[in-house]
């Protein structure tokens, strides 16, 4: 067993846990990961939710108490997943105060059906901070078209982001963009810039995926040697982005009245492919400043046969951009595939989103007192 862990963390990368659940809440398990693997944060997405309150019985008395008071279906949905964040982020409250508020964070998704929807996002947004009432929470908005204003506004009401569902470097420029338009809000409304967080999560392994897919199908040799390269470029041309964008005169003009940098966080970390390496998203992507959201899976893996050489991001941008280059000269056009990722990134959702209600209606029922 190595330390390859405390070493990640050594190197600026924040360990996060993808995924959450009632009863790792209740059985310690959550405890014992911030304890033992140097986890510092949980994000949650409908889909880990889905699986959370469909398996066991974990829910049931929260569900009874709910189907007694004959809640709607959407109303229990808000109720069970945000007692779930408000939890963890109890637990994680010592890294929290620890970090200064850097880390110790949960994410919690807004609705994923208003994923084009401006105005409704950002009302989402409020009343999941609402609702949930703990500082260290982050509110999860889509990079979609819509999205984008509303991270702005969002940001710019003191409420703290985690933007999801990035996939293209033109979009995550957007991003940044409209974190330091927050932040220029919030400094006119004269709020405390240095209460406001946010990460951008970048997603790594579904760019893999979607490019491996379109490169088997042509099936020559030189598209072969570009299987498996895009993810990883993608995500360190990405932290170039950062470090322009965080090394300019607006970011200096912000970060003197108190503003913390907008993290990036590499999302979709799990590998999908078992021709790589299980921690090929880890150890290619350490870099200062930055989150990886892990699996479980992955976390463990990552424990067991990490190889972590110190930065592996910075100085690689040549390579990187010709990685991407490659693929392209294939016929493999790189704003086809993320406009596909992100479309079926949020389709994912929605659809895991709908099955959550399915299934939690299913519950309410069967938990349902009788009549009389």
């Amino acid at each position: 067993m190595t330390d390859a862990l405390k070493r990640l963390s050594e190197e600026g990368v924040a360990i996060w846990l993808d995924d959450l659940s009632r009863k790792r809440i209740t059985s310690g398990n959550l405890a014992e990961l911030i304890d033992q693997q140097h986890v510092v944060g949980v994000t949650t997405n409908p889909s880990i939710f889905q699986k959370a309150i469909s398996q066991g019985d974990g829910y049931d008395t929260q569900l009874t108490d709910l189907a007694a008071r004959k809640v709607t279906v959407e109303e229990a949905i808000r109720m069970i997943t945000t007692a779930d964040v408000r939890d963890a982020a109890d637990i994680l409250r010592p890294v929290f105060d620890a970090t200064d508020g850097k880390d110790g964070r949960v994410s919690i998704e807004v609705d994923p059906r208003l994923a084009h929807n401006t105005r409704a996002t950002v009302a989402e947004a409020k009343q999941l901070a609402w609702l949930v009432d703990r500082p260290n929470t982050l509110i999860k908005i889509p990079a979609t078209e819509a999205g984008i204003p509303a991270i702005a506004e969002t940001i710019g009401l003191g409420i703290s982001v985690n933007v999801t569902l990035i996939f293209s470097l033109e979009r995550y420029r957007l991003v940044m963009d409209a974190f330091l338009e927050g932040l220029e809000k919030a400094k006119e409304r004269g709020l405390d810039l240095s209460k406001i967080h946010s990460v951008a999560s970048f997603f790594v392994s579904r760019v893999d995926t979607e490019i491996d897919k379109r490169i088997d199908a042509l099936g020559t040799d030189e598209a072969k040697a570009a299987r498996g390269k895009a993810g990883v470029a993608n995500a360190r041309l990405a932290y170039q982005a950062y470090e322009e964008v965080f090394s300019s005169d607006r970011w200096s003009a912000l970060e003197k009245a108190g503003a913390n940098k907008q993290r990036p966080l590499w999302a979709s970390t799990g590998v999908k492919d078992k021709a790589y390496k299980p921690t090929l998203y880890v150890d290619e992507l350490v870099a200062p400043n930055t989150v990886n959201t892990m699996p479980e899976a992955t976390l463990f893996a990552t424990e067991e046969q990490g190889e972590i050489r110190g930065n592996a991001v910075s100085g690689t941008y040549e390579q990187a951009r010709a990685d991407l280059d490659a693929v392209e000269k294939l016929g493999i056009k790189y704003d086809d595939v993320v406009q596909l990722l992100e479309e079926e990134g949020v389709e994912k959702f929605e659809a895991s989103w709908t099955d959550l209600l399915k299934s939690t209606e299913a519950e309410l029922k069967r938990l349902a007192p009788s009549e009389g």
